[in-house]
């Protein structure tokens, strides 16, 4: 959600800032909108205060006086109610505008329409050599018998899997690794979230009501979590923290749901876009002037766990029309994936700014007041990713899987996955 008062103040600059994601300047639309809101609630405050001068004059009245006043005030109050009415229109009207328009882009964020142009920061370790053709994860996963995506279509339909075995115990070891890291060493809060939240949880974070078609809903109208950051950052909905317990830092490992309504006919094999799969989230809520240095320590805890599994990676700068709905600066990390010969991402790390702090009315006490937080958000990475690129980076010719050194502890001391 957008202040008002900026808009006021700086309609030009603000224009500029949506027209850098590609959208129409709305400004003077809001303007307009905002100068009637104002024009009416003084017009409204006028004739509560007449009303009340006419009341106070009751008591001295005659009864032919007292009736022809109350006639005016009836038809004062006439008056307010038409006028509140028409309030209550224009501040919808304005919430519906706020509500819709995105985050403005950070100034360090590179000017472009798609992902053609994001800026590569760097990219991080060797891709393998292989001397053969590395198999794809699902073909691999199939042929030792630990992934079965064809029952899982008869059981749920399209996009969905069956993980078992190795497969299974491997993306639990891989869940475990990223949380006991930025619990352990990064200083994270472990939260178990819930899976369900309602409108205003989902509004917060900037899913709804734009989104709501990539969303899963329910009979009893909540909304299955996109991502742990939906309950993680709502964790401060309609709160004001204490200055001294900032930052506030939590990661959860959660089952992730989306309809995936745009991507009719890509990443139709495999898994790498599903209707569920699983994520480890890290969520900031921080003091404005500590939100980019907290972005630039965000990745650092992500890309931790890739270096941690020695898997090569790069680092993006999204454009400002690749950028998500909430972010003012995004990273990416893609990790290499040998059977595609290209990175795909695996996390997004986002300063979002005031931005959801505003729709969530959460705040901070300080000296100078209550003030809105800065609020950031993180794949620590995404699971079933990060199960793909070490099934594909660390196959053998015999299709056999070696498993990386860090998780060997996490699978109870096992090096190799194979059908032995």
């Amino acid at each position: 959600m957008h202040d008002i008062n900026f808009i006021r103040n700086y309609p030009e600059e603000f224009d500029k800032s949506l027209q850098l994601r590609f959208l129409d300047p709305v400004s003077n639309k809001i303007i307009s909108l905002d100068k009637s809101k104002r024009e009416i609630l003084t017009s409204s405050q006028e004739l509560r205060f007449k009303r009340k001068t006419i009341s106070s004059q009751f008591a001295k009245s005659d009864d032919v006086e007292k009736s022809k006043l109350q006639e005016e005030v009836r038809l004062i109050k006439e008056k307010i109610d038409n006028l509140e009415n028409e309030l209550l229109k224009i501040d919808n009207e304005i919430h519906l505008i706020l509500s819709s328009l995105p985050n403005l882009p950070d100034q360090d964020v590179p000017q472009g329409k798609d992902e053609d142009d994001n800026l590569l920061i760097k990219t991080v370790g060797e891709n393998p050599a292989f001397d053969f053709k590395p198999l794809a994860h699902y073909e691999l996963g199939e042929n030792l018998k630990m992934m079965d995506f064809d029952q899982a279509a008869k059981v749920s339909g399209a996009r969905f899997v069956y993980l078992k075995n190795d497969f299974a115990k491997l993306e639990r070891a891989i869940a475990n690794l990223m949380l006991d890291t930025h619990t352990n060493k990064f200083g994270y809060t472990e939260v178990n979230p819930p899976n369900l939240v309602k409108d205003s949880a989902a509004y917060g974070t900037g899913q709804l009501p734009k989104f709501s078609d990539d969303l899963f809903k329910t009979n009893s109208d909540h909304w299955l979590i996109p991502t742990a950051e939906v309950p993680l950052t709502n964790l401060h909905l309609e709160t004001t923290a204490n200055e001294k317990d900032l930052p506030a830092r939590y990661t959860a490992w959660t089952p992730c749901y989306r309809l995936e309504a745009g991507s009719a006919g890509r990443d139709t094999r495999g898994m790498i876009r599903q209707h569920q799969f699983s994520k480890v989230e890290l969520v900031s809520l921080v003091k404005p002037e500590n939100s980019n240095e907290e972005l630039e320590r965000m990745l650092n805890c992500a890309t931790s766990i890739l270096d941690s599994l020695k898997l090569s990676y790069r680092i993006m700068l999204l454009s400002s029309g690749d950028m998500g709905f909430s972010a003012n600066k995004t990273y990416d990390i893609e990790v290499w994936v040998p059977s595609e010969s290209k990175y795909r991402e695996i996390s997004s790390c986002s300063n979002c700014g005031d931005f959801q702090a505003r729709r969530m009315n959460a705040k901070y006490k300080c000296n100078d007041g209550n003030i809105f937080l800065h609020t950031l958000n993180g794949s620590g990475l995404a699971v079933g990713r990060t199960l793909i690129a070490i099934v594909e980076n660390y196959q053998n010719k015999d299709g056999s899987i070696d498993i990386p050194d860090v998780l060997v502890p996490y699978m109870g001391g096992k090096k190799i996955i194979s059908l032995k």
